[in-house]
Formats: structure tokens, sequence, C-alpha cells
């Protein structure tokens, strides 16, 4: 007998806003949108979707927050960080004051309040 894998089909992030969650991380990865209602809404591209779906009295997580509620966080990479940091920011994310890791990467909070981090693309 053998095992069975499954293959990971996409990841469905909880939302308050889930078009402007979809529109927000289309801009930063420059997926397609490819479907947006208030209730749901889908980024597709290199292969994979992210889905947005609405959570009445969504509470985003605490940033740090050791004890607390962190669903998740995306690692996006990035050509150049310092940029990267600039356009997110302008395109509605927030920089919180605790950054860890030297530098080596930057902790941005999305426009719902969900942290995720912009990572030097690796060097082959």
């Amino acid at each position: 007998m053998t095992a069975t894998t499954g293959d990971l089909a996409m990841v469905n992030l909880d939302s308050s806003d889930p078009a402007a969650h979809a529109a927000f991380y289309h801009r930063v990865l420059g997926w397609e949108v490819t479907h947006s209602q208030p209730e749901y809404a889908m980024i597709s591209g290199g292969g994979a979707a992210i889905g947005f779906g609405l959570v009445e009295g969504y509470r985003p997580p605490s940033w740090p927050d050791s004890g607390g509620g962190k669903r998740y966080h995306l690692d996006v990479y990035v050509d150049d960080l310092a940029l990267a940091e600039k356009e997110f920011v302008a395109a509605g994310a927030t920089k919180p004051e605790f950054q860890p890791g030297d530098g080596r990467w930057v902790v941005l909070v999305d426009p719902i309040g969900q942290p995720f981090c912009i990572c030097p693309r690796p060097q082959s």
C-alpha cells in the first residue's frame, strides 16, 4: 500500500473586505483578480491562487504579539526591498515599528491588518 499525497489547490484567507484585500495583493504580486464580490474574491498567478473570504466581525491580529492569534503571514520576494516597501506602503500597507530580522526582511501590515513580509529575492 502506498501513501497518497495531496496537491495544494489554493489558499483561502479570512478577510473583512475581500474585494479590497484581493486588489491589494493583486498590486503586490501582480496576479490577476479572477473573482471579486463583496463576500469572496480571488487572485491567481504562477500556478497558484489565493482566495479572500468575508468573515463578519473579522479582527486582525496584533503585531507583535507572541501569545496572540496570528493566523498566517505571506512572504513575498522582491528585487529591491526599499523600493518595494515604498510602493506597498503607497498601495495601502503600513510598516509597524517592531521589525525583527536585523534588516534581512521587512514586516508590513496589509490594509485589513494582516502582517506580511517582504524579503530579498535569493540570488541564483
